[in-house]
């Protein structure tokens, strides 16, 4: 039976579409956020492929940069540290609070797993009201290997004393699932309106459309108890 359910943060608990107004503002579309997140994340594995770590803050910058240059508009580094200062204070989706609640009384433990600097980490569920429902905040950057790589879902199962086999990874990002799979966790995706699972590998235990849907499937598969 899992004891550990760790939780990614950004676009699984936390709603990136708060940026869109900013982005529409600065770039003239609120579409071109999802190309910034994209970048980004190629930013930081193209580190990790090539053993030259980035850290997660230091990518999205320079992905900022990189979507301004290719949109022709100019950007202040005040600009650059402002948009991605706002990855701190994002809204939970919906449903997340109550989800996590009910995941509290279960007698699971509950962490967030992240590819933020932890002190960002940290901020981004203080300011979203949700930080009390985890025991901990496990940053990547601590271990210097971004998730998908098999380290940061490691250091999840060493901080609890607990095999690989009783860690759930909860994402909304397929890549981020089949990491987890990888290193012999268990995995839940998310399937928030426009993320699909990947068809190659190993397929997760469990898929649901919210937090809600896949608490309630953890919580069955473990056979655990909700206090009403």
């Amino acid at each position: 039976m899992a004891t550990v359910v760790a939780f990614d943060v950004n676009e699984t608990l936390l709603d990136l579409r708060a940026l869109d107004p900013h982005f529409e503002r600065l770039f003239g579309s609120a579409a071109l956020r999802a190309q910034w997140f994209a970048q980004m994340l190629q930013l930081s594995f193209v580190g990790g492929l090539t053993d030259q770590y980035v850290d997660f803050s230091t990518a999205q910058q320079a992905a900022m940069r990189m979507l301004a240059q290719r949109q022709g508009v100019a950007v202040s580094d005040e600009d650059v540290r402002t948009m991605v200062g706002r990855m701190e204070s994002l809204p939970p989706h919906p449903e997340v609070p109550a989800a996590l609640a009910k995941l509290k009384t279960s007698g699971l433990t509950a962490v967030a797993l992240v590819n933020s600097v932890e002190s960002v980490g940290e901020a981004q569920l203080a300011n979203a009201g949700i930080r009390d429902y985890f025991t901990a905040v496990i940053s990547a950057d601590s271990v210097r290997r971004l998730k998908p790589a098999p380290a940061p879902y490691n250091a999840v199962a060493r901080r609890f004393g607990v095999p690989n086999s009783d860690v759930w990874l909860v994402a909304a990002h397929s890549w981020d699932v089949s990491g987890a799979l990888a290193a012999h966790c268990r995995a839940a995706f998310v399937a928030r309106p426009g993320m699909v699972m990947s068809p190659i590998g190993e397929q997760p235990q469990i898929v649901g459309k919210d937090i809600t849907a896949v608490v309630d499937e953890i919580l069955a598969a473990e056979d655990r108890p909700v206090s009403q």
